[in-house]
């Protein structure tokens, strides 16, 4: 069975949207990658940290889904990183109230012996050493790189991780992060500029508006299901990296086609992501509904047309 390794926060967040408010949950990039790459047939390993004021149940979930959490270091002392956040009204722009790096500010992350050779590695959005390191420890080259990341790293750390987007071979950022690590304001400019700085595939999120996909000079976009309902959107682009790189683990096909195929499953899983705050729809979610869902999607982009 083919190999993820998953790396990245497992956190707690206190998230405020128009449409309710939650205390301290679940959340973490890692988590959500870890529930999404869930719904296919691999073995997934998450490589973070934790305090020991994390919940066993938490952890238990996580096992439950057939995540291997031998790489996830409890802290003994050490409280778990927090994040609490508020949604405005349109649900696509937010204001961070709270972040506490905690046991997360000297995180060293150590990698599974079994899952060193893992096919498909999924950078989570963390620091880009942490990343950078995680790479190092690889015993062999893995067949595909994803990496995260988001504008405070760009803001703060934009050397070290123009160093590590060197070593991956698709970045998933959304529009404002891809304008502001291109200095370009067009998506199709900013997409080739982020090429050359080495990765072969770039994946641009647009939220509700769906996502691109660039390799070269050639383009897909893949829309958003659009839903009758969303409550909260922390980590639908979580979610959706989980979906893509899962999909694409379990396939052993890195091929620009398959890709396209990798960004619907991951749209899809997403979409479920923000029908209940944080990690409540996931945890429930059944494969039964996932393929509902995706007949969805391939009826919302589905034509003929003759030319």
């Amino acid at each position: 069975m083919n190999k993820l390794l998953i790396v990245g926060t497992v956190a707690f967040d206190a998230i405020e949207t128009p449409f309710g408010k939650t205390d301290k949950i679940l959340g973490g990039a890692a988590t959500y990658i870890g529930l999404s790459a869930s719904f296919f047939n691999l073995q997934s390993a998450i490589v973070s940290v934790v305090g020991d004021d994390f919940p066993q149940e938490h952890l238990d979930l996580l096992t439950s889904k057939n995540i291997d959490i031998s790489g996830i270091e409890i802290v003994k002392g050490g409280k778990t990183f927090f994040w609490s956040g508020l949604y405005h009204n349109d649900l696509n722009s937010r204001d961070t109230l709270v972040t506490e790096l905690n046991v997360l500010a000297d995180f060293q992350p150590k990698v599974p012996q079994n899952f060193k050779d893992s096919d498909v590695v999924m950078l989570g959005n963390l620091h880009p050493l942490v990343q950078s390191s995680v790479l190092d420890q690889m015993e062999k080259k893995p067949k595909l790189v994803v990496l995260d990341t988001m504008n405070f790293w760009m803001d703060c750390a934009l050397p070290e991780l123009l160093e590590v987007i060197k070593r991956v071979d698709v970045i998933t950022i959304n529009d404002e992060e891809a304008r502001q690590l291109s200095g370009e304001y067009s998506l199709v400019k900013a997409a080739a500029k982020i090429q050359d700085m080495g990765p072969n595939y770039v994946v641009i999120k647009k939220g509700e508006h769906g996502a691109l996909l660039f390799h070269n000079r050639e383009v897909f976009f893949a829309p958003a299901l659009p839903l009758e309902e969303v409550y909260d959107p922390t980590g639908a682009g979580d979610t959706f990296a989980g979906g893509f790189s899962g999909y694409i683990a379990q396939s052993e096909n890195i091929s620009f086609g398959n890709m396209k195929n990798a960004i619907i499953y991951g749209s899809n899983l997403a979409s479920f992501c923000v029908e209940k705050f944080g990690t409540e729809r996931m945890e429930t979610l059944s494969k039964a509904e996932v393929a509902i869902r995706l007949q969805q999607f391939k009826s919302l982009t589905q034509f003929d047309i003759e030319i």
